[in-house]
């Protein structure tokens, strides 16, 4: 019986063992053909990742420059302004005990402040402008400017 228990363990000590060499890991082969795959699908999708992050803040600065508009047609309004006075500042709108806006919602997605050019380009009175992201008048893509 002694002799029994004895090859058992001797048996459950050789499966072990040939288990152990057979969970090795990877072969370089392996690991370059992974990396490879991978490399190859970031290479086509961060493109167009990155170009949907632009044309998401171009979506952003389109909104917030409305808003923004809005605002100032209120401010105006409040005030009894019939026209927009030529150096309105749009800082005006964050000041007093109960300002229109936060100073935070006058910077566009790119980090540069909304801009107010009077009178207009496009609108009669005024516009609202981000430059986009070059933070320049013109541009293409996610440099071209937005206007109320």
């Amino acid at each position: 019986m002694f002799e029994n228990k004895e090859m058992h363990r001797l048996l459950n000590r050789r499966r072990q063992r040939s288990s152990r060499r057979n969970r090795r890991g990877f072969s370089l082969l392996e690991i370059v053909v992974v990396v490879t795959i991978i490399a190859l699908l970031a290479t086509l999708v961060a493109p167009r990742l990155l170009d949907n992050i632009g044309r998401s803040k171009q979506r952003i600065a389109q909104s917030e420059v409305a808003s923004i508009a809005q605002q100032v047609n209120l401010y105006m309004a409040d005030h009894g302004m019939s026209r927009i006075p030529q150096d309105f500042n749009l800082e005006w709108l964050t000041e007093g005990d109960r300002p229109y806006m936060r100073s935070r919602d006058l910077i566009d997605p790119w980090g540069n402040p909304y801009v107010i050019v009077i009178p207009g380009e496009e609108n009669p009175d005024f516009d609202i402008v981000s430059y986009g992201a070059d933070g320049q008048p013109g541009g293409d893509g996610e440099d071209m400017d937005v206007v109320n």
